[in-house]
């Protein structure tokens, strides 16, 4: 089968796309013949060598996400899914069954969900791993409804998410976003946007002067941008942030969302598609390329600025 990896770590120049074994379910599998998978942040820090890939055996398959049909369910596997069946499924990369960027991968079957009814292979290969990150995310801000939760990066794939749930939970949203991009986030549902250019926590304060009962960060702004967090409250973080004195003084809870935490959830990936199937979510392909053009895909990344997620069609 065609898969697209790295032998070595570095730049994107490092990405090639190569032949590799086809896997076959197996025990509490089911195999899908894959048509779309995405490119993510977090297959730059793997193609860099920054995760614990090196522990494996080159090559190694990137991609957390894809979109495809079940052709083949193992022994003994519980699920409800069949053969034939579009699908969803969440992916890791340093684990043995792989990544996503391939044309077949066998994956514990909790791992696979059924794909929002109506959409493309590529609309929903963005949903599965960006959309339990967003929903981590926010279940550990832990926020009742009616109370105000900020969102960096809100016109990013995890960030439009977050506004998305974070608005059906019945939250007030502060979407921290360009100028650019206010339109954007405003029609994703957020209440107020503010500028993400200068110093974020006072911006945020200036909409919300009593302070935001938790702060959803999805680029790594938490140090700063918690000031706009009130005491007690949580800032809830997608890229993880230090514990700093201020936090303790403060007693702001700080959390990592690690998509571990809900990684064979089925359940949470049935909900969001549901909620696609709604209309409460939008599922946002920033560009669809081929496999082959995984280099360019990558370096597109690379220069940031992507308004939902790239898309490599197999």
């Amino acid at each position: 089968m065609k898969a697209v990896g790295v032998t070595c770590f570095g730049g994107p120049e490092v990405i090639d796309v190569f032949d590799a074994p086809e896997p076959h379910a197996g025990p509490g599998q089911v195999r899908v013949r894959v048509h779309a998978a995405t490119v993510n942040p977090g297959d730059r820090f793997l193609r860099g060598g920054f995760t614990g890939a090196c522990a494996l055996r080159p090559p190694y398959v990137l991609g957390a996400e894809a979109a495809g049909v079940v052709d083949e369910i193992g022994p003994g596997t519980r699920t409800g899914l069949r053969v034939g069946d579009r699908v969803m499924a969440v992916a890791v990369p340093t684990s043995a069954t792989g990544g996503a960027c391939a044309q077949y991968v066998a994956l514990p079957a909790r791992q696979v969900a059924l794909a929002p009814a109506g959409t493309s292979h590529a609309e929903a290969a963005t949903l599965p791993m960006n959309g339990l990150t967003a929903r981590l995310a926010l279940d550990l801000a832990g926020l009742a409804p009616g109370r105000t939760v900020a969102v960096t990066g809100s016109a990013g794939a995890v960030g439009g998410y977050a506004v998305q749930l974070a608005r059906a939970d019945g939250l007030t949203v502060v979407a921290v976003a360009s100028p650019d991009d206010e339109e954007l986030v405003r029609s994703l549902g957020a209440h107020r946007v503010v500028p993400r250019a200068g110093d974020i926590g006072r911006n945020i304060l200036r909409a919300v002067p009593s302070g935001v009962d938790g702060l959803v960060d999805t680029v790594g702004a938490g140090a700063s941008a918690s000031l706009a967090v009130r005491e007690g409250g949580t800032l809830s973080s997608t890229v993880g942030v230090g514990s700093t004195e201020e936090l303790r003084l403060r007693a702001i809870r700080n959390r990592t969302a690690v998509l571990t935490a809900y990684l064979g959830d089925v359940e949470r990936l049935e909900r969001l598609r549901i909620q696609v199937e709604q209309g409460r979510l939008t599922l946002r392909v920033a560009r669809i390329l081929p496999a082959e053009e995984a280099v360019a895909a990558h370096r597109l990344l690379e220069r940031g600025g992507i308004r939902g997620r790239l898309v490599l069609e197999f």
